[in-house]
């Protein structure tokens, strides 16, 4: 059960995205959404999560970049 807070990643548990480490974030808002897309900037893989306005970007970047990182590990 969460709190609704966004947790951070364990200290030295996450893996390294992609080879340069670089990760670009693009924000679109429609409507009452924000599309946040992550890209690693090493291989260009792009990931995208769809969250309400009232989301904070800390929040989107957060879990697009676990998303992002879960692609990378299946590639």
């Amino acid at each position: 059960m969460t709190d609704g807070r966004p947790r951070t990643p364990p200290k030295g548990g996450a893996p390294a995205v992609g080879v340069s480490g670089e990760v670009l974030f693009e924000f679109i808002t429609r409507g009452g959404f924000v599309r946040c897309a992550a890209i690693d900037g090493a291989t260009g893989i792009e990931v995208v999560v769809v969250g309400p306005t009232n989301a904070s970007q800390e929040h989107l970047k957060l879990i697009a970049l676990r998303k992002l990182r879960l692609r990378l590990a299946r590639e």
